[in-house]
């Protein structure tokens, strides 16, 4: 009877461990994440529809995956915005509006985009710039967060050259000029290396065997905007257009916009008052050679990806975090709540997808990728995220989505919260302390003016629609589902 109990015991084990193969073959693997993110890229691509700037291998992600048309920041500068995305929460919840407040003062334990990743499994890296400088979160990596060391000007005529006439009116250092195009290697600036830096650890996780989440930051385009100069021969400077619209929008608060600030910083730059046509042009030219040379070190990645197989079983996004002027309304950088600041780039390629090389108007916010990532990769999603996972819009791109996402900028003790819904941008200025106390309010049409060069709050046959989408913005984001 011994024996005959044994012999059936072994019987069972061996068939058990020959269906063992089987199973693990239907166990799905879980997808790697590569996660791009770029700052002041404005959507002005080809996958787009734009045909001005060159990013041939941004396209290439548009064409494996999706391009999201109306993707929205949260807060159109840098740290706000990337915290938005990288917690889940908003503006409001996480408290950061400014350049030096840490998420963690009001956030102390919620995990973070890559931080749940590392929760459940992956091994997670990020390099490059993820957080705004300065303000990294240790317990979100499984290895410290990488920033390889560059210089910032190639040439000894450009570093800290000269001071900039707004910094000079202040007894500031000096800073060098807003940009530069020398005939350089592109592993000279930092970007070329963060490139390198990623290509190496590629390498090195497609030897783990463990699924990663690789988080590769880019510096350019933003300023000063600097590359090596086969970038800037990219273009022709003669047939560079300026802005269509430089000018601030009729009827719209002064406070609305600023006073491009940030450039102003620069060697060359005036202090105040319009850009040169010859100087503006000149800027553009160096932000389009920026994105461009940005754009190769990011191929490089892709080149790397699809080298060691990976790209078949790996998420590629691709964010921009957050749009940029150039001279639209007759300002520069950031820092509103109008669309050229609160529209940025948001592309995503999903392995098995089926609608591969579309376009969605759906109206998404960054908020969402949080959750979109951890359902594309099975994770279960933690309490605290103010988003939605927008995978049902991967699955069909022309689906009716959220009526309406959100923005938000303060100017002092008030704060204009902006919502856009399909057609129009509602912006509403009130107390930061007092919500209920309104000083302002802006409504442009996008159906008849996409640039938002007209303000028509205060037109009077407008009354009924402003009170309309007044009562639509009360109800903020948690009344604005998926429809």
């Amino acid at each position: 009877m011994l024996e005959q109990t044994t012999s059936r015991r072994r019987f069972l084990l061996g068939g058990l461990a020959g269906l063992a193969p089987l199973v693990r073959a239907q166990t799905p693997k879980r997808p790697n994440v590569l996660f791009f993110a770029v700052d002041d890229l404005r959507p002005e691509l080809t996958c787009y529809g734009h045909q001005t700037i060159r990013t041939p291998n941004i396209d290439r992600i548009a064409k494996e995956g999706m391009v999201f048309l109306r993707a929205y920041c949260q807060q159109a500068v840098c740290s706000p915005s990337r915290t938005s995305l990288m917690t889940g929460a908003r503006p409001d919840t996480t408290k950061v509006w400014d350049l030096v407040t840490h998420f963690r003062d009001a956030m102390p334990d919620q995990p973070t985009l890559a931080g749940h990743f590392k929760q459940n499994g992956y091994f997670v890296q990020g390099m490059g710039k993820i957080f705004h400088p300065g303000y990294d979160d240790p317990r979100s990596w499984s290895v410290p967060w990488q920033v390889p060391n560059a210089i910032d000007y190639a040439s000894p005529d450009s570093a800290r050259k000269g001071v900039s006439a707004k910094r000079e009116k202040k007894g500031q250092p000096p800073r060098g000029p807003a940009y530069e195009g020398a005939d350089v290697p592109d592993n000279t600036f930092k970007d070329g290396k963060v490139a390198e830096l990623a290509v190496k650890t590629l390498q090195e996780l497609s030897a783990q065997g463990k699924p990663f989440f690789l988080a590769v930051g880019f510096a350019k385009p933003h300023l000063p905007f600097i590359s090596p100069k086969k970038y800037w021969d990219l273009y022709d400077a003669a047939k560079i257009q300026l802005a269509p619209n430089p000018y601030h929008p009729k009827g719209a608060p002064e406070y609305a916009l600023t006073s491009s600030g940030e450039l102003r910083n620069y060697a060359g730059i005036p202090a105040e008052g319009p850009m040169p046509d010859d100087l503006a042009r000149k800027l553009k030219h160096g932000y389009y050679a920026a994105a461009s040379y940005m754009d190769a070190q990011m191929g490089k990645v892709l080149d790397e990806l699809e080298r060691l197989n990976l790209h078949k079983n790996t998420i590629v996004v691709l964010w921009g975090d957050h749009g940029w002027k150039l001279g639209e309304h007759g300002e520069w950088c950031k820092h509103s709540n109008v669309e050229n600041d609160t529209n940025a780039p948001l592309l995503m390629s999903v392995p098995g997808m089926k609608q591969r090389g579309k376009r969605s108007s759906a109206l998404v916010e960054f908020v969402d990728i949080y959750p979109t990532l951890a359902e594309l990769a099975g994770l279960p999603l933690p309490a605290h995220l103010e988003g939605t996972s927008f995978k049902p819009v991967l699955d069909n791109p022309a689906r009716k989505w959220k009526p309406a996402v959100f923005s938000q900028y303060p100017r002092g003790k008030i704060m204009g919260y902006s919502m856009r819904t399909d057609r129009y941008r509602f912006t509403v200025w009130v107390g930061r302390e007092d919500h209920s106390k309104i000083e302002a309010v802006e409504l442009y049409d996008h159906k008849t003016d996409p640039q938002e060069n007209t303000n028509i709050a205060a037109e009077a046959g407008n009354k009924e629609l402003v009170g309309r989408l007044m009562e639509q913005w009360k109800k903020g984001w948690r009344g604005a589902k998926p429809v």
